[in-house]
């Protein structure tokens, strides 16, 4: 921090402080006013989130940035109310807070730095449980979602940036700020992320074991319904657009004009209506392949579903089953916090509060939702089976769960490939930083590693012979190379993304062969590359010799 600016941000932290303090000393910490509702909007049910499998792309970004600003960043009462309320964990806060920003020291800046990493975290875990209840003010939700703790932290243009966010996820898709996160995962809408350590068992014989144990059935089950039900509404679908060209294929079929001079006779079948019939003999033959997947979906799908059914039935008479305990929230917070962790490295900066010292991104390139949302529909664009997975001939696209972390880091990476049990259509989750060096590069980690995870589950014991991890495997394996195979491919699929998707050869010529067969370009980028290199020429006749074989 420039020493020019340590007085002015010292004067309103001590004027921030002088609230706090005084509304701390009228007894204890201020209690939350649960019945005030000016934070983010509730959801009035709360249910997992069904994958639409009818939807093949990101729907484009109108506007990245509202013209209203939000006045939240300038209330002067924001950091009283963003730390009021919470246990002693926010007092440590902003006494370590108050004595960083004065410090001139940089050894002490450093001690306070460090120190600051796990008060911070502290505090959240006292903040984070919160975020299901109504009525959480917006300073809380902000705080949590930018870190951003004192306002004065600041500049005018970082204040303006921020303010001008969108709050509100209108665009329905899986990106979620940490605050939002808490939220679902507090509610039950969204089940919690895996982790390695067993979660601590219940006292046998309680009535709370049961209820983790019928919890515990339905989260298994769940992964059945939603799977039977998906593929159910995705045949339903192909057999409505099929339906609906079969009608119109009927009505040209269907009309006859009158014959000129013979009135009123009509017209027999022109040669186009006569080829006509055999179209329309194959639709007759596609629906009723489509009806048999129907009927085997809906028995799959109904018996799901009277399990689940059964189950609820019996958590409704056992409500301590459907409430989500507080230590699992804690257990999510954990996992959070280890997030973070991993997406700045251990030679990162992980001071966990902003502060305009370490912020260095431009709008355009600060994880914001809709930036983050039009990263990734440029990668899709570019790698149109990026989130795609195929089950029984069927392609499924299914989007992540995007989890933004407010920290410093570069990396993005993926969590899991997808939930454990339902392997077909849950959705994976992935995490990218929001105040990265370049934000292109955090999200191209993130679903590089997903590209990795997934192939990687998909071979399953094979993953070393098969697929796109067998063949990368082998080719690092003859080079003679060392170090994490994943890595490599993450750097070269960085590469296949910026580099090579223009044009310019970056890539050992038998890893381009394996990224064209196994991750290929869009169609029209192919187009493209044919014309601009014999390489890609070459490549590109492959695949039309291997659509002509059986073996493609």
């Amino acid at each position: 921090m420039n020493d020019e600016l340590s007085p002015e941000i010292a004067a309103l932290l001590a004027q921030a402080s002088q609230e706090y303090d005084s509304s701390s000393s009228a007894g204890s910490d201020p209690v939350l006013d649960l019945t005030k509702n000016d934070g983010l909007p509730q959801k009035e049910e709360t249910k997992k989130d069904n994958v639409d499998l009818t939807v093949k792309a990101f729907n484009p970004i109108q506007q990245f940035f509202s013209e209203k600003p939000n006045p939240i960043f300038s209330d002067p009462t924001y950091y009283k109310t963003a730390l009021s309320g919470e246990n002693e964990s926010a007092q440590k806060l902003h006494t370590l807070l108050s004595k960083y920003l004065v410090c001139q020291d940089p050894k002490d800046r450093t001690v306070y730095r460090q120190q600051m990493v796990n008060v911070y975290w502290e505090f959240v875990k006292s903040l984070g449980p919160k975020m299901s209840k109504p009525g959480i003010p917006m300073a809380k939700r902000m705080l949590l979602r930018f870190a951003v703790v004192l306002p004065s932290l600041f500049t005018a243009e970082q204040k303006q940036l921020f303010s001008t966010v969108f709050v509100e996820n209108t665009h329905n898709e899986p990106i979620y700020y940490l605050d939002e996160w808490f939220r679902d995962i507090g509610t039950g809408a969204v089940t919690l992320s895996a982790t390695d350590e067993a979660r601590p068992q219940k006292k046998a014989g309680s009535a709370s074991e049961e209820a983790q144990r019928i919890s515990q059935l339905r989260t298994k089950n769940a992964g059945k319904l939603q799977t039977a039900e998906n593929l159910l509404s995705a045949k339903e679908n192909e057999r409505a657009m099929i339906e609906t060209e079969l009608r119109s294929r009927v009505d040209i079929l269907c009309d006859h004009p009158p014959l000129i001079g013979f009135e009123p006779h009509l017209s027999p079948y022109s040669e186009s209506q006569k080829h006509l019939l055999s179209e329309i003999n194959d639709r007759m033959r596609q629906l009723l392949k489509i009806d048999k997947g129907i009927q085997a979906n809906l028995k799959e799908y109904q018996s799901a579903k009277e399990i689940d059914d059964s189950l609820r039935s019996k958590m409704a008479s056992n409500p301590s089953a459907v409430e989500v305990s507080s230590s699992d929230v804690l257990t999510e917070l954990e996992t959070v916090r280890q997030m973070s962790k991993m997406t700045v490295g251990r030679q990162g900066n992980h001071f966990p509060v902003f502060t305009r010292e370490f912020f260095h991104c431009i709008p355009r390139q600060t994880g914001f939702r809709e930036n983050v949302i039009d990263m990734l529909a440029w990668v899709e664009s570019l790698d149109p089976g990026v989130f795609c997975r195929t089950h029984k001939n069927m392609v499924h696209r299914i989007v992540p769960y995007v989890i933004l972390v407010p920290t410093y880091g570069d990396t993005g990476f993926c969590w899991e490939p997808f939930d454990r049990y339902n392997r077909v259509t849950s959705r994976g989750r992935i995490v990218i930083p929001m105040y990265p060096k370049n934000l292109q590069l955090a999200v191209l980690t993130a679903v590089a590693d997903l590209r990795w995870q997934v192939a990687k589950e998909k071979a399953s014991y094979y993953w070393m012979e098969e697929g796109l991890t067998g063949q990368y495997y082998q080719w690092i394996d003859s080079q003679k190379l060392k170090g994490d195979l994943k890595e490599y491919f993450i750097n070269d699929y960085v590469l296949w993304m910026t580099k090579e998707a223009e044009g310019v050869q970056r890539l050992d010529k038998q890893v381009r062969g394996i990224f064209w067969r196994f991750i290929p370009f869009a169609q029209d980028v192919k187009e493209k590359l044919k014309t601009r290199s014999l390489v890609y020429q070459e490549l590109y006749q492959r695949d039309i010799n291997r659509s002509m074989s059986d073996g493609y």
